[in-house]
């Protein structure tokens, strides 16, 4: 089974039909679905999700985002070793559209040999993770 990372940007970019990426993250999702991929993702994005759905969209968003596709998850809790490790990636990085968040990502990939996530943040590609084809 292949298992796929599920960022903030491909979670929200599903949930606003304005965003640009809107109609291929819901292909992707339902392409998950068809061909039975295991997502994960951590708790560090579903908080930055659910900030950004609110924020954006409203409670009801939420309330469909995590009945709808967060619940195809599974959510790996972060700990102290792999915040450490992110936050360690972020400080040598030292890049400012590098998050916390992104950084733990990507600890938690290589820690899973995950090598696939939907996500538009091109730095995931530059850390040798395949993106959607089509991605900005």
């Amino acid at each position: 089974m292949k298992t796929v990372f599920v960022d903030t940007s491909a979670f929200y970019a599903a949930m606003d039909a304005t965003e640009s990426n809107h109609a291929p993250s819901l292909d992707w999702f339902r392409r998950a679905d068809q061909e039975e991929w295991s997502l994960l993702t951590h708790n560090y994005v579903a908080h930055e999700t659910w900030a950004l759905l609110q924020a954006r969209l409203g409670c009801s968003a939420v309330e469909r985002w995590e009945r709808v596709l967060l619940a195809r998850c599974e959510i790996v809790w972060v700990d102290a070793m792999l915040h450490s490790l992110g936050a360690s990636r972020c400080r040598q990085a030292k890049a400012r559209r590098l998050s916390l968040t992104d950084c733990v990502s990507i600890e938690l990939m290589r820690r899973e040999g995950v090598r696939f996530a939907l996500a538009y943040d091109d730095h995931f590609r530059s850390e040798g993770i395949d993106l959607p084809p089509g991605s900005q």
